[in-house]
């Protein structure tokens, strides 16, 4: 079993940054992906971001070139530096983690609990 924990998520304002966390301990050496996803009130939960073993990361259109994410093998943690937040960036985030390739949402063996992240207008 791998268990996930997240941190970094707050208040922050409009064109601010925020750096979330994600801790895994357990099995991690059996993960190949590690990611985060998000969801918002009332909207289905969404990739924001993944880090795939040899392929490398992937992420939504809508935060292409604001948001990084990075991964260190060493302390089997994740990450997910967040730049020029929006007001549409407001959700819970979810740092998830697969022992194959797999992206979606419905596919990753693992989840966190979530950390929340408001941006305001």
């Amino acid at each position: 079993q791998v268990q996930l924990v997240e941190s970094g998520g707050g208040l922050v304002q409009a064109g601010g940054s925020l750096r979330l966390s994600c801790a895994a301990s357990g099995s991690s050496f059996r993960i190949r992906t590690m990611g985060w996803y998000r969801q918002a009130p009332g909207k289905q939960r969404e990739l924001v971001a993944v880090i795939r073993s040899i392929v490398g990361a992937k992420y939504a259109d809508s935060v292409k070139g604001r948001f990084t994410i990075s991964r260190d093998n060493d302390k089997n943690a994740a990450y997910l530096q967040m730049n020029s937040l929006k007001p549409e960036d407001t959700a819970v985030y979810y740092c998830a983690a697969d022992r194959g390739l797999r992206v979606g949402p419905g596919d990753m063996d693992y989840w966190g609990k979530g950390t929340l992240v408001t941006v305001s207008s």
